[in-house]
């Protein structure tokens, strides 16, 4: 039958044909013929091929349609109860009211099609609690699949995730600290303070120039020792040998031997004021700082300058180093604090949170982390990488030194003559007083330059601007506050 009807088919083709041909040439007529003869053609040979793509086109977009409501809708295609019940509500009000409510026109052409593709869409098969749980968006169908997912939670299901409570630190108690004993020697300002690892005896640095050592029990002087020729700004006593390291606005860093009370090596390699050092605990290492904005780093016995710790755009006015990584840290007139990688000489990473200058750092005794001074607040640290902990708030002032001993206690001392006590943990400043300027000076050289613990964290040695050392000592008489610390 197929067979027969494709050669009657050709047949009538070919007659068409040949009337074609024999109608009058006009060029209308050609024109005509050309575009019927084509349209049939195409017909003919796509009709079909039209046929199946539409159909292919719907299938799609019904599996597109089925995958985006099951992937992305399926957990709010229903409302929840609460929605579900405020809707009735409003129904029966508009009822009571006996308001018009205008119908929406049903949408017209491809989008009527559409909601007939949704409305043939199965649902999907319920998803278990874990499932549901690890979705990105679930539906509060019902109180009882929140409080499988979440647990019970206030208000019958009204939130969808339970928010965590901020953890609030309660200050522990410290006893205030008082002003034990004021010496006085130094003819200039007193800008740096170390004691010696055996807890006799401590150091202070000034600007005449001198270094004196004076016994910690008495406060009595025991030497002074000469050869700087500018304002001494950084001390440090080694814990491993029998060496005490200075620096100065001389651009000289001098290792002095205690057992002769002379100058052994001297380390050149600065190229303006050297405002700080620091010794490594367990390395033979000395690292210095300042105005070039370099931090160095040295060979305690070659006097090698092994590296050049580059990065800094201002004074590097504070350093510190520890055993574990990163074990070096420094402080910048550029508001930035970096940590450095003492192997490779590189940066590990740079602290931005300052605003203004930071003047001091100091490293926690016990704890992995440290604390930074600047104008604007004074921040926690953690190690190694840096993470923030928390401010600790105060007096405004710039702040020149800080110092945290074993109990958690942070001293802070202010150009202004500020003294601030903070609780470690919980970031409470449980003291906070002024200095008391000598008699005979100006109000104007109440500032604090220098400051440090003693080995025991029981004592606080203070180098001020009115040419003073001062030791503070904890109130022994002091009564805990039970209602308020823990």
């Amino acid at each position: 039958m197929v067979a027969a009807a494709v050669p009657a088919k050709r047949a009538a083709d070919t007659t068409q044909d040949v009337e074609m041909e024999n109608a009058p040439t006009t060029p209308d007529n050609n024109i005509d013929a050309l575009l019927t003869g084509s349209a049939k053609k195409t017909r003919l040979l796509f009709g079909n091929t039209y046929g199946q793509a539409a159909m292919d086109e719907t299938n799609s977009q019904r599996i597109k349609l089925t995958s985006k409501i099951h992937d992305e809708y399926d957990s709010v295609r229903t409302l929840p109860e609460v929605l579900i019940k405020q809707q009735k509500e409003a129904q029966k009000a508009r009822q009571v009211k006996k308001t018009t409510i205008e119908e929406v026109p049903e949408e017209e052409g491809g989008s009527s099609a559409v909601k007939q593709l949704i409305d043939t869409i199965p649902e999907k098969k319920a998803t278990t609690t874990d499932e549901k749980a690890n979705m990105g968006i679930v539906a509060l169908r019902s109180k009882d699949t929140v409080s499988e997912i979440f647990g019970d939670a206030p208000g019958g299901g009204g939130s969808l995730v339970r928010r965590a409570r901020a953890k609030t630190i309660r200050p522990v108690w410290h006893a205030p600290w008082k002003l034990m004993r004021v010496i006085s020697g130094h003819l200039g300002w007193v800008r740096a303070v170390t004691v010696e690892p055996g807890n006799k005896w401590f150091a202070t640095g000034a600007g005449d120039r001198t270094i004196k050592i004076w016994d910690l029990a008495s406060g009595t002087l025991k030497l002074s020792l000469t050869g700087h020729i500018s304002t001494v700004r950084g001390l440090a006593v080694s814990p491993r040998h029998p060496y005490l390291f200075s620096c100065g606005e001389d651009k000289m860093v001098k290792c002095w031997d205690l057992e002769q009370n002379k100058v052994i090596r001297q380390y050149h390699g600065h190229l303006s004021g050297v405002y700080s050092l620091s010794l490594h605990p367990t390395l033979d290492v000395l690292v210095t700082s300042g105005r070039d904005a370099t931090a160095r780093v040295w060979d305690m016995r070659t006097k090698q300058n092994v590296h050049v710790l580059t990065g800094h755009t201002s004074t590097v006015s504070t350093v510190q180093c520890q055993e574990a990584d990163p074990q070096v840290i420094t402080g910048s007139m550029d508001s930035t604090i970096r940590l450095w990688d003492l192997a490779a000489g590189k940066t590990m990473g740079v602290l931005t949170h300052h605003k203004k200058s930071v003047r001091s750092i100091a490293i926690h005794p016990t704890e992995f982390g440290f604390v930074s001074g600047s104008a604007d607040n004074i921040k926690g640290w953690k190690c190694p990488e840096g993470t923030f902990i928390q401010n600790y708030e105060g007096r405004k002032s710039i702040i020149n030194t800080l110092s945290v001993n074993q109990d958690g206690v942070i001293f802070s001392g202010g150009d202004n003559g500020s003294l601030g006590f903070h609780d470690w943990r919980s970031g409470y400043q449980f003291q906070s007083m002024d200095t008391t300027v000598q008699p005979g000076s100006l109000d104007a050289e109440a500032g604090i330059f220098a400051s440090s613990f003693d080995r025991t964290g029981l004592r606080l040695i203070t180098g001020e601007a009115d040419k003073t050392i001062k030791i503070y000592k904890e109130d022994e008489n002091a009564v805990k506050d039970e209602d308020f610390y823990q």
